[in-house]
C-alpha cells in the first residue's frame, strides 16, 4: 500500500493535491546549457572540426604540388575566376585553392598546417577519441609554435630574398620586416633564438638538463681527442751515467716501459719477444706484459697517486714522463661527468627504483580517467514531498498520548516525575523520569497494559534508555510521514560526506536526523521482515545512496533476484556498475536462475582469493592501502601476479541477493558456504554483501550467518521468535511496517524510518545514469566451473587421440607440474575459454594423465613424475 502524508485536518481532495508533484517550468538558459553539454552536441561539433581539419589538409597538400599553375586563375576577377573555374588543379577546386592560397601566403605561411592539426585534434578530443591531451596545454603550444614558425619563415625569406609566396605569410613577413627595421638581422636573430628557448625551459622542465648533457657530451669530445693525441719527449743521454743508474748503458742503451694492465687484456703467449723500435741514439723496448707482475710494481701507481716518487727523474722540460698527473686529472674529470650524466630508466624499473620520480612523471592515477564526463544522477531525478524536512506536530495527540501513557503508570502505583515527548517522523517517543525506588521491570511489564490505553498497533518500551536515565516509550504517530529520498539525499550530511567509504543514507531517526552508515565498516548486512514490511524499499534506499556517490569505476554490484522483477530495472546499468561472469547474456545480468547463482557465488570466490593474492603481492593488509598504492604509481601494472593476475585499482563489490531463504531451500549447503567464505574474508578486499529474507527463521538465518553479519537491520516480523533471531532481541514483532525497522549495529539498536524511493524515481535515475559515459562490457569476474560442469567419466574411445589440441603438451606438462588438473585452472593459466579447457580435460582423462570428475574438488592427477609424462607423451607421438 503506498504511503501518503497530509496536513491534519485537510479535506480529501486538498490531501491530494498535496500529494502532487510539483513541476517547476525549466528555465531557458538551463535548458540550452543542457543542449550544450549534452553527448550528441559534443560529437556533432567534433566531427565537423575534424572534417574543416580534413579539407584544410588536403588543400594545403594540393597547393604544395598545384599551387603555381591554380595563380593565373586566382589572380583574375571574382567573375573571370569562376568562368575559368575547371582550370584549377586544386582537389578541392576553387574553393580549396582560395582556402590554400589563404593559408599559406595570407595567414601564416606554410606552418598554417598547425592550424589545421590543432582543429583536428580538438574535434577528436571533443569526441573522446583521445583523451590524453589538455586543451589549454595544446592550444598554448599550438599558438607559439604557428607565430614563431611564421615569424622565423619570413625572416629567412627575407634573408634568402627568394620564393613566390611567403613563407610565413602575410603575418610572418609583416613582423619579420618591421623588426629587421629597427634592430637588423642580428638582432632579429637573437631576439628569435631567445625567445624560443624560454618558451623550451618553461615547457620542458628537463630542458636544461638536456642541455647540460649535450654540452658535457661535446666537452667530452674533446677530451676524448686530447686522450689520443700522444707527446713524444726526446730522451738524451747524460755523460754522468752514475748518478741516474747504477749500470753504465751501451752504445744503444735499451730503456724498458711497462704497459698499464688494461680490463680486458689480450691473450699474452708463454715467451713474449720485446718489440724494438731503434734510432740514432736510443732504442726503446716496449716488453709486452707477463700474468704474474713483480710486487713492487703492484705498489708503484698507489705511491704515485699520493705523491711524487723522489728517485723518478724529470725531464728537463718539467712535463711528466710517465703521465701520471695527466691520468690523474682525467680520472676526476671522469667521475665528475659520470656524475653529471641522466641516464634514462625504463618506466617498469621506476616502480621499484623510484615510484616518486614516476609519480612527478605521470602524476596520481585517476581511476575516473576512463569515464571522465560521467555525471552524477540529479537531486532533481527525486520526489519532493511537502514538509519532508521536518515532521508535523499534533499537539493535541502528544498531549493526549501523555496523559494516557502518565494515567496508566498511576494505576498501577507508578508515579513519574517528567514525560517529554520527541516527533519523530512516524514514532514519537515519550521519555519519562519514573520516582525513586521504581524497578523498571515493573515499567516493561505494562507493555500491553499501555499499548490498549493508547489504542495503539504497537508500541515498544526502550527501559533504560542508553546513555540517558530515563524509560523510552515508542509510540506510532496516526498521521505517519513520508521520509522521501530527496530529504536524506540531499541532507547537508550525505552531501558533504566524505569519510565513508560507501555510505548509506538510509532514512531519518526518531529525533529526525538523517541516519547514515558505512557500508564498508559494517562489513556485511542482513535484511529481514516479513512480506510487505518494506524489505525492497529498504535495498533500493542503499543501492540509491551508492550511486549517487561513487563513480562507476569505484564501485559494482552483483544482484541476485529470484523474484524476477525486484532488481529487473538496474538492468541498464550492465556497462556502469553491475559485474558478471563472461559471457554472460545482458537479459540475465541480474541472476535469477539458482543453478547460476551457485556458480556466481563461487566466481566470487575465486575473485576474492585472486585479489588476496594481489594484496600479498603488495604488501598490504586491505583494499584501502592497495589501492592508495596503486594510485601513487606504486605498483606496477605490468607485473605477473600468479598465473594470470596484474596489479590494477580494485572497485568496491557489493552483492545484493534478495529473497536469500528461497535459495537455502533449494540448494542449502551449496549457497551457505560461498556467502560464509565470502563474509568471514572478503572485507579485507573491499567485498561486501548484503542479505535479504522475509523468512528469518533459524534454518534460513544460521548461526554462521550471523556470526559474521554483525550488523542487521529488521523490520516488522510475524513474532518475537523471529526477531529473536534477527536481532537477538525483541522489539522487531511491534514495529508498524512501512519502512520502520529496527538498525542493530555498534552493541545498540536504532530505530529509523526508512528513506522511500518510488519506481518512477528509481527509472528516472537509472535511466540517467544508462545515457552516460559506459564502459565496453561489464566488469568480469572470474569463470567457474560447477560440480558436474566438466561431465562425468569418459567411455573408452570417445576422444580421438590422434587430434589432440595443440596446447596437449604444454597442458599435460603444466597438470603434472602443478598438481592440479581443474578445468577451471586451466582457463586462467592457459587464458582460454570453458569449451576448450573442458576438451583438453576430457583429453588428458583419456591418455590417463588426469583421473575422472570429481565435482568441485577437480580431478586427481594420475602421473607425478615428468620423465614417466615423457615417455607418455612420445608414445601419443606428441611434442
Amino acid at each position: 500500500m503506498p504511503r501518503t502524508s497530509s496536513k491534519s485536518g485537510n479535506s480529501a481532495p486538498e490531501a491530494k493535491a498535496e500529494r502532487e508533484i510539483r513541476v517547476e517550468k525549466t528555465p531557458f538558459w538551463e535548458t540550452v546549457k543542457r543542449i550544450a553539454t549534452a553527448r550528441e552536441t559534443r560529437v556533432i561539433i567534433g566531427i565537423l572540426m575534424v572534417t574543416f581539419a580534413l579539407v584544410m589538409l588536403i588543400a594545403y597538400i594540393s597547393f604544395l604540388f598545384t599551387g603555381v599553375n591554380d595563380q593565373s586563375v586566382l589572380a583574375m576577377d571574382q567573375a573571370d575566376r569562376v568562368a575559368n573555374r575547371e582550370a584549377i588543379k586544386n582537389l578541392l577546386g576553387l574553393p580549396g585553392a582560395l582556402l590554400a592560397r589563404f593559408l599559406v601566403d595570407g595567414s601564416f605561411g606554410f606552418v598554417s598546417v598547425l592550424l589545421a592539426l590543432m582543429l583536428g585534434i580538438y574535434g577528436l578530443r571533443l569526441m573522446h577519441v583521445i583523451k590524453d591531451i589538455r586543451a589549454i596545454k595544446l592550444f598554448c603550444g599550438g599558438t607559439f609554435w604557428i607565430l614563431w614558425g611564421s615569424i622565423t619563415l619570413g625572416f629567412a625569406q627575407l634573408m634568402i630574398n627568394h620564393g613566390a609566396y611567403r613563407w610565413g605569410g602575410a603575418f610572418g613577413s609583416w613582423i619579420a620586416n618591421w623588426m629587421h627595421s629597427y634592430i637588423h638581422a642580428i638582432g632579429t636573430f637573437l631576439v628569435l633564438a631567445i625567445v624560443l628557448i624560454i618558451f623550451l625551459i618553461v615547457t620542458d622542465p628537463k630542458f636544461i638538463d638536456r642541455c647540460k648533457s649535450f654540452g658535457l657530451w661535446v666537452a667530452g669530445l674533446f677530451k676524448k681527442k686530447a686522450k689520443a693525441e700522444e707527446v713524444v719527449v726526446p730522451v738524451e743521454p747524460t755523460e754522468p751515467a752514475a748518478e741516474t743508474t747504477t749500470e753504465e748503458p751501451a752504445e744503444g742503451t735499451e730503456v724498458t716501459i711497462d704497459l698499464p694492465v688494461t680490463a680486458n687484456p689480450s691473450p699474452v703467449t708463454a715467451n713474449p719477444s720485446p718489440v724494438t723500435a731503434s734510432d740514432d741514439d736510443v732504442t726503446f723496448t716496449i716488453e709486452p706484459i707477463t700474468e704474474e707482475p713483480e710486487p713492487e710494481q703492484e705498489a708503484e701507481p698507489e705511491e704515485e697517486t699520493e705523491e711524487p716518487v723522489e728517485d723518478e727523474p724529470l725531464p728537463d722540460d718539467g712535463g711528466p714522463t710517465d703521465g701520471t698527473l695527466t691520468d690523474l686529472l682525467q680520472k676526476e674529470a671522469q667521475e665528475e661527468e659520470d656524475k653529471l650524466k641522466i641516464e634514462d630508466v625504463k618506466e617498469d624499473d621506476l616502480y621499484t627504483k623510484d615510484p616518486q620520480k614516476l609519480l612527478e612523471k605521470l602524476g596520481p592515477y585517476d581511476p575516473r580517467k576512463d569515464l571522465e564526463f560521467f555525471k552524477f544522477p540529479s537531486l532533481d531525478l527525486l520526489k519532493v514531498y511537502d514538509n519532508e524536512s521536518a515532521p508535523v506536530i499534533d499537539e493535541n495527540e502528544q498531549r493526549n498520548n501523555g496523559a494516557r501513557i502518565v494515567t496508566t503508570l498511576r494505576n498501577y502505583g507508578i508515579e513519574i516525575e517528567s514525560i517529554k515527548a520527541t516527533v519523530g517522523p512516524t514514532v514519537t517517543l515519550y521519555e519519562i523520569v519514573p520516582k525513586a525506588g521504581i524497578r523498571v521491570a515493573k515499567i516493561q511489564a505494562l507493555e500491553n497494559d499501555i499499548m490498549m490505553s493508547l489504542s495503539a498497533t504497537g508500541i515498544r518500551i526502550i527501559a533504560p534508555m542508553p546513555g540517558k536515565g530515563t524509560i523510552g516509550i515508542e509510540v506510532p504517530n496516526e498521521k505517519p510521514q513520508v521520509v522521501s529520498m530527496h530529504s536524506v539525499i540531499a541532507s547537508k550530511r550525505f552531501q558533504d560526506e566524505q569519510k565513508m567509504k560507501l555510505p548509506i543514507a538510509y532514512g531519518r531517526t526518531i529525533t529526525n536526523e538523517v541516519f547514515m552508515f558505512d557500508l564498508a565498516k559494517t562489513p556485511h548486512l542482513l535484511v529481514a521482515g516479513a512480506t510487505g514490511t518494506g524489505k525492497s524499499v529498504a535495498i533500493n534506499a542503499i543501492i540509491t545512496s551508492l550511486l549517487y556517490k561513487k563513480h562507476p569505476a569505484e564501485l559494482k554490484l552483483v544482484m541476485v533476484d529470484p523474484k524476477m522483477v525486484e532488481f529487473a530495472p538496474y538492468k541498464p546499468l550492465i556497462k556502469h556498475y553491475l559485474a558478471a561472469m563472461p559471457d554472460t547474456d545482458p537479459e540475465q545480468i541480474v541472476i535469477t536462475d539458482c543453478d547460476k547463482v551457485i556458480n556466481t557465488l563461487n566466481s566470487l570466490v575465486i575473485e576474492m582469493e585472486n585479489r588476496y593474492k594481489l594484496l600479498m603481492d603488495a604488501g598490504v593488509r586491505n583494499l584501502e592501502d592497495y589501492n592508495e598504492k596503486f594510485v601513487n604509481r606504486r605498483l606496477n601494472p605490468n607485473k605477473l601476479v600468479g598465473d594470470s593476475l596484474h596489479h590494477q585499482f580494485l572497485p568496491y563489490i557489493v552483492i545484493i541477493i534478495d529473497e536469500y531463504g528461497d535459495f537455502i531451500m533449494q540448494a542449502g549447503k551449496q549457497v551457505e558456504t560461498p556467502i560464509a567464505r565470502i563474509t568471514q574474508k572478503a572485507r579485507a578486499v573491499g567485498m561486501h554483501m548484503i542479505l535479504a529474507t522475509q523468512r528469518p527463521s533459524v534454518n534460513i538465518v544460521t548461526g554462521v550467518i550471523k556470526a559474521n553479519i554483525p550488523t542487521r537491520i529488521a523490520l516488522r516480523t510475524q513474532s518475537v521468535i523471529d526477531s529473536r533471531t534477527v536481532l537477538d532481541a525483541k522489539g522487531a514483532e511491534q514495529l508498524i511496517g512501512r519502512g520502520d525497522s529496527l538498525y542493530a549495529g555498534n552493541a545498540s539498536v536504532t530505530r529509523i524510518q526508512c528513506a522511500f524511493v518510488d519506481t518512477p524515481e528509481v527509472d528516472a535515475i537509472v535511466g540517467h545514469i544508462a545515457k552516460q559515459q559506459k564502459y565496453t562490457e561489464p566488469y568480469q569476474l572470474p569463470e567457474y566451473v560447477g560440480e558436474g560442469g566438466e561431465g562425468e567419466a569418459l567411455a573408452p574411445g570417445s576422444v580421438d587421440m590422434k587430434r589432440l589440441d595443440p596446447m596437449f603438451a604444454d597442458v599435460a606438462r603444466y597438470v603434472v607440474t602443478k598438481q592440479e588438473g581443474s578445468t577451471s585452472r586451466l582457463q586462467r593459466a592457459f587464458e582460454i575459454g570453458y569449451n576448450r579447457a573442458g576438451k583438453l580435460s576430457d583429453q588428458l582423462e583419456a591418455a590417463g594423465i588426469v583421473g575422472p570428475n570429481k565435482g568441485p574438488k577437480g580431478r586427481d592427477v594420475l602421473i607425478t613424475d615428468l620423465d614417466q609424462l615423457e615417455k607418455l607423451l612420445a608414445e601419443l607421438d606428441v611434442k
